[in-house]
């Protein structure tokens, strides 16, 4: 099992549950994290397996197609966070078979409550997903 990660993916976007927000629209960040069996793409250092006569399956979660993915759906306007987080949930684990657990966290930078807030966030998680080796990666980019 491995985790491919994307941190701090950067959109504009016209979300959110007043009128006003989805006319002005919105920065937003977007950290999503999958939890994928890369056995073979370890092995064979290809993203898919299969000869060229035979159908190519994904041995791994192409994090640039997580990107382009992210991206499709932060184009739909959604009033709330929590179903764009879910659509983009969705579409991540309908695109790849070999997903064993996602968590996706988007946050929203200054959103408009009267007062100066830096970020509004949701995030929501799936499946099967051990963070715990996150907090071991953060100790030791601390060195």
């Amino acid at each position: 099992m491995a985790l491919i990660v994307l941190e701090g993916i950067q959109f504009y976007g016209y979300h959110g549950y007043y009128e006003e927000e989805r006319i002005l629209g919105n920065d937003f960040i977007l950290d999503v994290i999958v939890s994928a069996d890369t056995e073979i793409a370890a092995e064979n250092d290809e993203l898919y397996e299969g000869e060229e006569d035979e159908e190519k399956k994904p041995s791994t979660v192409n994090y640039e197609t997580i990107f382009l993915l992210c991206q499709t759906e932060m184009r739909k306007p959604a009033k709330l966070l929590e179903s764009l987080v879910g659509r983009i949930a969705d579409r991540i684990e309908g695109y790849f078979e070999n997903v064993e657990g996602i968590a996706i966290r988007l946050r929203k930078l200054h959103p408009p409550l009267g007062g100066r807030v830096d970020s509004a966030w949701v995030a929501t998680t799936r499946g099967n997903l051990d963070l715990s080796y996150l907090s071991l990666v953060r100790k030791l980019g601390k060195r």
